[in-house]
């Protein structure tokens, strides 16, 4: 029997005898003989006894034999020894003292026993932090009750936005800081894939994308030298609501901005976060500026920064690789109709692609691409002569006066277009995500495709843990990520690359049957079209599949060469084909990873059980 028992066993024991009077304690004999009543002692027993009221029996059975009063002998189970207390009206009173005396000292050693056990238990480490500001408590072994915040999100665009809401839809308590809570005027990020709006849904964000003016896109056309084919998404297994997206990308923010904010746990805050802060290798929150100017620090046992393609934050938690390879001059068509409604409009164009695609009932969003860092002057007029007399030539007819009437306006805008291979380097307490984390070009508009699946991703991941406290836990498990969201991120990031390349016109004889080749390959039809722009709608994301379409076309366009009658100069130009087809997807699989791209159930990482909470 455990000492907490026997002490309880103890004080219902005396309580009871107190109160009853009767035998009870299986820990103590209490013997009383109330039945008979006393008997007038004869001479022989005078003689024997004398004056003594009590008279024992065989030493044996030591029994008490009540001859006159009602008496308690209490004999002790382990030591054998006998007492006897007269139950007389002059030693009650003391009697009752000692009974009352003895559950208090039961009740003091039972709470002695309770706050010992306890004192075992780890303790709270309670940890406060002070600025000149303001004050934030957390316990480091308390859960949701001990901190005012269990994410701290940097940045609510699209990433920041529908994660908030994920991650406060599921009871955390989040704090967003961003820069602008204003709605943002951008010219990309305005086109989500089909397999985009599948993770939007899951998400529960769907409705986003209503009352905005959003427009379904069932698929792409393509054009090169006067020839169009069209390219539908593979959609015929989904539900009739399922498509692409395409709408501007601040009305699509704001309406996430506005879900996340709804919810009771979920602050948004407009401030400029300057730095993370970091102890003993553990990021513990970070330190921003408010819109009045006024520095203030946040706490929270995880940080994720999702602060855009501009990060001045990843740095500390990546290895940014970013490559620039051309920048995107957009403008507005206003009141025009594409040539085939409801489609992205791609252009295989000299030098580079051109893109049209809806983002409202009445506007049309272009997209023209310029190879390099450098574009021609807005100011100085530069910039309209090229769109007039380089690229007008090469649009559509359909499009060609409404492009003419939209550089005429003036409303021109340009926007460096990135590309960074994730690169992350673990740390505990902090986690890179969107545009900040990983980019890639933004010809076959990936990009929100990846930052919901990423979002999924974590979710799922987060899902089994009350609490973030144990940040060195936590930081081992959720490095499971990095590899669980590279099948779908790699093959979107590796497919955006090397079609930009083949897109692009070069002077190179073996690039230019790479190009025309992939043209007619997707021309083809059937299996040849909807594979790749299932690839390209994030429908199947499969790397796999990506390398085997991809070499397919390269030997397509070897076939198109060696046919009817080869020669060597034919063989010599598919040969160079072949290589330059490897010399364009090989380095960016080796940048994605082979072995998380390919393998990632090797990766022990994956295999990371959540920590356990105590």
């Amino acid at each position: 029997m455990s000492l907490n028992t026997t002490t309880l066993t103890l004080t219902l024991t005396l309580t009871t005898v107190y109160n009853n009077k009767r035998p009870l304690s299986p820990s103590f004999s209490l013997l009383t003989d109330l039945s008979s009543p006393p008997q007038n002692p004869t001479k022989k027993q005078t003689k024997t006894e004398g004056a003594s009221r009590y008279s024992c029996c065989s030493q044996n059975r030591k029994e008490i034999l009540i001859k006159q009063r009602p008496s308690i002998f209490l004999a002790s189970s382990t030591s054998g020894s006998h007492r006897f207390f007269n139950l007389s009206t002059e030693n009650k009173a003391s009697m009752d003292h000692y009974i009352a005396g003895t559950l208090i000292a039961a009740v003091f050693l039972l709470l002695f026993v309770v706050r010992r056990n306890d004192s075992k238990k780890p303790r709270k480490v309670s940890t406060t932090y002070k600025t000149q500001n303001d004050v934030f408590r957390s316990s480091v072994n308390a859960g949701k009750n001990g901190s005012p915040t269990d994410v701290i999100i940097v940045g609510a665009g699209v990433a920041g936005a529908a994660l908030a809401h994920t991650l406060g839809k599921d009871g955390r308590r989040v704090h967003v800081i961003e820069r602008d809570v204003t709605e943002p005027d951008r010219i990309v990020g305005e086109l989500l894939q089909p397999g985009g709006y599948l993770k939007l849904v899951e998400l529960g964000l769907e409705d986003c994308v209503e009352e905005i003016d959003a427009q379904q896109v069932l698929g792409y056309a393509l054009f090169k030298d006067g020839k169009s084919t069209r390219l539908s998404y593979p959609l015929e297994k989904f539900h009739a609501d399922v498509s692409g997206r395409s709408f501007h990308n601040g009305r699509f923010i704001q309406r996430m901005r506005e879900k996340a904010a709804s919810l009771p746990n979920v602050r948004l805050e407009q401030g400029t976060v300057t730095s993370l802060l970091e102890e003993n290798g553990t990021i513990k929150g970070v330190q921003y500026k408010t819109k009045d100017g006024q520095e203030l620090r946040a706490y929270a046992p995880l940080t994720i920064v999702c602060d855009g393609c501009f990060s001045n934050l990843r740095r500390s938690l990546c290895k940014p690789k970013v490559d620039v390879p051309s920048c995107f001059v957009g403008l507005v068509l206003e009141n025009c109709q594409l040539p085939f409604a409801n489609h992205g409009h791609v252009i295989l164009a000299d030098p580079s692609p051109i893109l049209f695609y809806p983002i409202s009932s009445t506007e049309v969003r272009s997209l023209v691409d310029v190879p390099g860092q450098k574009v021609p002057s807005i100011s100085n007029g530069e910039m309209a002569n090229y769109l007039k007399t380089m690229v007008a030539p090469q649009v559509p007819p359909e499009l060609h006066e409404a492009f003419i009437s939209a550089v005429e306006r003036g409303n021109i805008r340009t926007m460096p277009n990135r590309s960074m291979p994730a690169d992350p380097q673990p740390t505990p307490g902090a986690l890179l995500m969107g545009d900040a984390f990983n980019m890639r070009h933004p010809l076959t508009g990936g990009g929100m495709t990846v930052a919901l699946s990423d979002i999924v991703v974590l979710r799922n991941l987060l899902k089994p843990l009350h609490d973030f406290n144990d940040a060195a836990s936590l930081g081992r498990y959720l490095e499971s990520f990095y590899t669980l969201r590279k099948p779908v991120a790699s093959t979107i990031n590796t497919l955006a690359g090397a079609l930009y390349k083949v897109f692009s016109s070069s002077p190179d004889q073996a690039r230019k049957e790479m190009r025309q080749a992939c043209f007619d390959y997707l021309s083809l039809g059937g299996v040849f079209s909807t594979g790749p722009v299932a690839l390209l709608s994030g429908l199947n994301p499969r790397p796999l599949s990506l390398v085997l379409h991809f070499f397919a076309v390269a030997i397509y366009g070897v076939g198109r060469l060696l046919l009817p009658f080869p020669s060597p100069k034919r063989m010599w130009i598919g040969a160079r084909l072949i290589s330059g087809a490897s010399g364009i997807i090989f380095p960016i699989i080796k940048a994605e990873g082979v072995r998380q791209m390919f393998f990632p159930a090797t990766i022990p990482a994956v295999y990371r059980a959540p920590p356990v909470e105590d």
